[in-house]
């Protein structure tokens, strides 16, 4: 379906195709099933930084239990979407702006990230007069060893390391305008794997229960994170979703007697599988034994295969159109680099990668671009113009403006 929606776009238009595609019925789809498989005790956060495009943010919010946020920025973003939908604000560096705006947007919890910043927060909520709900982001000694980025279990800029955690559970109790509800265990990114991810939300049930316990904290919720991961590599073999549940389910039923809310905050593994990201090959080159396609796009739109060094997964999307009187450049049977339009060497999207036949004018469709694509990259770089930005709904395509994600009024039809 998306090859035809691609192809039926690129006849509608002169200049070479370049754009992101969110399917929002798939993504409606796949974060329903989340929600119905999550145990009665849990609650599913969209982390925003992974893509805080408007248009997500309005399909998630009547589906998800709340946003998690990284900036007074975001909290602007979701207040914007929903004025009362909860709120976790995380990240290192607040600053006083950031944590009065927390305060006057509602925030549901604030995660803290250190002893000063404990101290901050407090003094800010004296002065307005209020309480303020934290949770102590941890930084634990050990993390899952097979995800692809540590937030902890590695010397981090994030959270409390784990042997000051009893000097910032005993700052917190004597703070009058804070109120400890419990702890936040964020800890990668990335991990494909359900079963030791699982063992890792165990983990931090037992800190956290130690904690309790050695401290006589009241305890409302567990944050455990997010960081479950999409596999680039191998688009056929993905994070077991319903085994990670099966799980869970033992992990939370072995720890009934704590009755807290354990949160998840899932970006990457909400977003990414709905969103797409077309190219349209404008030159096939051969230089020292490699072939070369170079596309109306890169890494200024998509940097996430240039910031992790890894190939992004692509198909071909033929478009037989070609409207020139000389012969076409193609390849065929063919191993191919995937470059972008920038004047460096970084710009690649794919490297050595087989395909049957790629020929100029035709799209390279990469899929699992819903997630770090178009929120992480350098947009302005050599001031090439921006991807258009494309939301599929049933029989019809919307168009934004991605600089000022206002919603245009062009409806494009498909069959």
């Amino acid at each position: 379906m998306m090859e035809k929606i691609v192809q039926s776009l690129r006849m509608e238009r002169e200049n070479p195709f370049c754009a992101y595609l969110y399917d929002l019925s798939k993504l409606r789809h796949h974060v329903h099933r989340l929600m119905t498989t999550l145990p009665s005790s849990c609650r599913l956060f969209y982390a925003i930084k992974a893509n805080s495009d408007v248009t997500l943010l309005k399909t998630l919010a009547p589906i998800v239990h709340g946003f998690e946020v990284a900036s007074l920025g975001e909290i602007e973003k979701v207040r914007a979407v929903d004025k009362k939908i909860p709120i976790l604000f995380g990240g290192p560096g607040k600053t006083q702006k950031e944590i009065e705006g927390a305060i006057h947007y509602g925030v549901t919890l604030l995660h803290v990230e250190s002893l000063h910043e404990l101290q901050l927060v407090n003094h800010i909520a004296s002065q307005k007069g209020t309480t303020v709900s934290i949770l102590l982001r941890v930084n634990l000694r050990s993390s899952v060893p097979n995800a692809q980025l540590k937030m902890a279990g590695v010397p981090t800029q994030f959270g409390i390391d784990e042997v000051e955690v009893p000097n910032a559970i005993a700052l917190a109790k004597c703070l009058p305008n804070l109120k400890l509800l419990g702890f936040h265990f964020h800890a990668m990114s990335n991990n494909g794997d359900s079963k030791t991810h699982a063992y890792f939300v165990d983990h931090c049930f037992e800190m956290e229960k130690t904690w309790q316990k050695e401290w006589d904290i009241d305890i409302s919720y567990i944050n455990v994170g997010g960081g479950i991961g999409i596999n680039y590599q191998d688009v056929e073999e993905q994070f077991d979703w319903d085994d990670f549940m099966k799980c869970v389910k033992k992990v939370v039923e072995k720890h009934k007697d704590a009755n807290w809310q354990t949160l998840f905050e899932c970006g990457r593994y909400i977003t990414s599988s709905c969103g797409y990201y077309a190219a349209e090959v404008l030159d096939i080159k051969q230089n020292h034994g490699k072939n070369f396609c170079v596309v109306r796009g890169g890494s200024h739109h998509l940097r996430l295969p240039a910031a992790w060094k890894q190939s992004h997964p692509f198909t071909i999307v033929p478009v037989e159109k070609w409207p020139y009187p000389f012969t076409r450049p193609e390849v065929n049977e063919s191993v191919i680099t995937v470059a972008g339009e920038l004047c460096t060497p970084n710009d690649v999207l794919a490297r050595d990668i087989s395909v049957p036949r790629v020929r100029v004018g035709d799209i390279l469709l990469f899929s699992y671009a819903g997630a770090y694509g178009w929120a992480i990259s350098h947009h302005d770089f050599l001031s090439h113009p921006h991807p258009e930005h494309l939301y599929i709904e049933s029989n019809s395509i919307k168009s934004s403006d991605a600089r000022t994600e206002d919603q245009r009024d062009e409806s494009y039809m498909f069959s």
